[in-house]
This record gives C-alpha cells, sequence and structure tokens, in this order.
C-alpha cells in the first residue's frame, strides 16, 4: 500500500473517516446553498457576515468547556451526538425551505446550533485520531484526513450549487441531513473507547474545570511555535477567511458575474491545491525545517488569495486558488504534526479547544468586520487588503529564532 495511505489498515479509522468524508460533502454543499440563499434573500454581505458570525460564536464560547469534556467523556460518544444533533439540525432546516418557511431567523439559528456542536465535535475528532492510530502512522492519517476534507471541499460545493440551482435549499439541506445520519452510523464502532485513562473519573467541579485548563494552557505556553502560531492566526484567520467564506459569492455575482454554479467550481478548486500537497506531504516520515515552512506557506497563500482583488485572467485565479489551497494545506499538516508530537494524548482535547478558542476568537467579530467593509469599500479592495496584512502577519512571526530553528 502507497505509504501516503498506510492509516487505512487500522479499520476503525478507515470506517470513522467514511462517514466523516461524507459528513464533509454534506458541510460544503450546504455553506454553498446557505450562502446563495442570503446572498439571493438580502443582498446584503453585512448580513452574510453576520450569519458566519452566529456560526462561530458558540464555537468560541463553549470550545473550553468542550476541549475539558474530550479529556473527561468517552470521545466516540460525543462524535456520536454531535453528528447526531446536526442531522436533526439539517433535517429541520430542509422541512422549513421545503414549506417556504425558512426565513433569515432561521439561518440565524441553524448557524448557531451548528457552531454548538462544531465546539465538541472539532477536539473530540482530533483527539480520537490520536487515540486509535499508532505514532508511526499519524502523518498518514493527517494526510488522508486532510484528503478526505478536501474531497468534501471539491465534491460538496459543486454539489450544492447543482442541488442550489436544479431542487432549491431544501435539497441541499436534505442531503446534508443524510450525510450526517451517516457519519453518526460510522460513529457507533468508536462508542466503546474508554475515556484518556487519566481522566476514568468523569465528575466535575469548577476546580477541576479550572486546574484541567490550565494545564492545557500550560502545553501551550511551553512552546513557542505553539503560543506564537495561535496568537498569529487569531488574527490571520480574519485576514484569510474573512474575504474566502464572506465575500466570494459577491466577488463571483458583481467582479464575474456569476452564479451560484460558477461560486461552487471556484470553491471547489482551492481543494485540488490541498489534495496535491496532502499527497506528497504524506509520504514523509517526519516533516523537516518546519518553523520556516510553516509561516513561509502561509504568506503565499496571503498573495493566493490577495491576486482574486485584481483584475486578471481567469486562469490566473485558478493558479492563485491552488497556491493558496496547497500552501494553508502544508500550514494544517505541519501545525496538526507538532500538536502530536508535542502534546500528550490525555491533554490533546484541551490543547486543540485552546487553540480553537485563540485561532477563532476575533473570528466571529472578523466575518462581521469583513461584511461591513464590503458595502462600504468593495470587495475587490477587500480582497487586496486581505492578502496585503495576511502577508504581514505571517512574516513578523520569522523574527523569533525559536520559529527560524524548529526542525
Amino acid at each position: 500500500m502507497n505509504s501516503s495511505f498506510r492509516a487505512l489498515k487500522h479499520r476503525q479509522f478507515a470506517v470513522l473517516l467514511v462517514g466523516q468524508t461524507l459528513s464533509r460533502v454534506g458541510d460544503f454543499l450546504f455553506q454553498i446553498a446557505m450562502a446563495w440563499w442570503v446572498l439571493e434573500k438580502t443582498g446584503s454581505a453585512t448580513k452574510m457576515g453576520t450569519v458566519l458570525f452566529f456560526s462561530m460564536l458558540p464555537t468560541v464560547i463553549f470550545a473550553l468547556i468542550g476541549g475539558v469534556a474530550v479529556d473527561r467523556l468517552p470521545r466516540g460518544i460525543l462524535l456520536f451526538s454531535s453528528d447526531a444533533a446536526r442531522c436533526l439540525i439539517m433535517a429541520i432546516g430542509s422541512w422549513l425551505a421545503f414549506t417556504d418557511r425558512l426565513e433569515l431567523w432561521g439561518i440565524y439559528i441553524i448557524a448557531i446550533c451548528f457552531g454548538f456542536a462544531d465546539a465538541f465535535f472539532l477536539p473530540a475528532y482530533n483527539a480520537i485520531i490520536q487515540q486509535i492510530i499508532p505514532e508511526e502512522d499519524l502523518p498518514s492519517a493527517n494526510s488522508i484526513n486532510s484528503l478526505s476534507m478536501q474531497f468534501g471541499r471539491v465534491a460538496g460545493p459543486a454539489i450544492g450549487g447543482l442541488a442550489a440551482g436544479l431542487g432549491g435549499t431544501g435539497v441541499a439541506f436534505g442531503l446534508n441531513a443524510i450525510s450526517f445520519f451517516i457519519g453518526a452510523l460510522t460513529v457507533i464502532p468508536l462508542l466503546t473507547l474508554p475515556a484518556p485513562v487519566r481522566h476514568q473519573e468523569t465528575d466535575l467541579t469548577l476546580k477541576h474545570f479550572f486546574a484541567d485548563l490550565r494545564e492545557g494552557f500550560q502545553t501551550i505556553f511551553a512552546s513557542p511555535i505553539l503560543w506564537v502560531s495561535i496568537l498569529v492566526f487569531a488574527f490571520t484567520n480574519i485576514t484569510l477567511s474573512g474575504p474566502y467564506s464572506v465575500g466570494m459569492p459577491f466577488l463571483i455575482k458583481e467582479q464575474l458575474g456569476g452564479d451560484e454554479k460558477m461560486l461552487g467550481l471556484i470553491y471547489s478548486i482551492f481543494p485540488i491545491g490541498f489534495a496535491i500537497a496532502s499527497l506528497v506531504m504524506g509520504t514523509f516520515s517526519k516533516y523537516r525545517h518546519r518553523g520556516l515552512t510553516f509561516y513561509i506557506a502561509s504568506i503565499i497563500a496571503g498573495v493566493g488569495l490577495g491576486l482574486f482583488g485584481f483584475k486578471v485572467p481567469f486562469a490566473v485565479l485558478v493558479i492563485a486558488a491552488l497556491f493558496n489551497g496547497a500552501a494553508l494545506e502544508i500550514v494544517g499538516l505541519i501545525w496538526m504534526n507538532l500538536l502530536q508530537e508535542l502534546v500528550p494524548p490525555e491533554k490533546m482535547g484541551r490543547v486543540s479547544s485552546v487553540d480553537m478558542l485563540g485561532s477563532f476568537v476575533l473570528l466571529p467579530l472578523g466575518f462581521a468586520l469583513t461584511g461591513w467593509l464590503i458595502d462600504s469599500i468593495g470587495v475587490t479592495t477587500v480582497f487586496i487588503g486581505a492578502g496585503v496584512l495576511s502577508t504581514v502577519f505571517c512574516a513578523l512571526p520569522l523574527l523569533h529564532p525559536a520559529i527560524r530553528k524548529l526542525d
């Protein structure tokens, strides 16, 4: 078996991957359908940013609680509960759309519920991979997991654009509900996995909660690459994700004269770069020069995004999207590799949740601000400015000697 795919020999991981791949297709399908629904119904980038604000806010608020829960409770149960809850949410959303009762406030509620579920799902998913995969196969598992994500990012927007264009929002939401139902079924074999050894006891007082959190923060501050990167990406996630998530529908419609199908096509190009980089990175058993590579790749991602603000041939935008995707994939795989190397398994849930909090704490406001800026100064100016700021933010950490010397 190709070394990039060696982690698939572990049956629990392979079954989990199938379900989560379908869920990811459904997620990105839903995002396209929701974004185009908001654009068509309101024509407001501010309201688009508000939807994303509500989707991220619960994740930020409950991230630390989710991380502590992940290190105290069986992680399979948390994954199953999250998938089941999101299946129910999407089923209700599909019914509202089919009966023509879906309103903007309903989209806000759906976004809030999704954000709450993600606060528990994301740290549990990161932690359970480390729990079920031997250390020597973790680079392969990370690569395959990322390929699964990129497949979702390619297939989801394409299917979502087609579903929204031909069948309407109700069909798109319904397909996402089915994907979460299948995802929940594939988590069932993991329900018997025990809680982390250190926390077989599940009682949680306020004293225990803060003691657990303190251990998570201490682990992060013990390593410059961890705390510096979380701080930097608190801002860079705004400049990279804001235009991509809020601005792209408006760029497609206003600058390229496209529709929801073109939006799905554009969103499908970025993950191809992710997939190429993931296949290459998955062949390595050990990454080298991780500090320099991490931030140089981050700079390339910023430049690639900024090019979308210029009037360049469509082929140039395709190349920029591929480079942006490949660079961000390198960043993501190195980051996961660092976490798995520097963080003990029994602390992974808490550290992942602190990482989520630090990286995403400003993102809800960033989404809202991006929407306001697009309405105020124009979508192309926002893309160019975001590209410049991303490049600057990611160049500054290279001044830290510990990061430059990290192998």
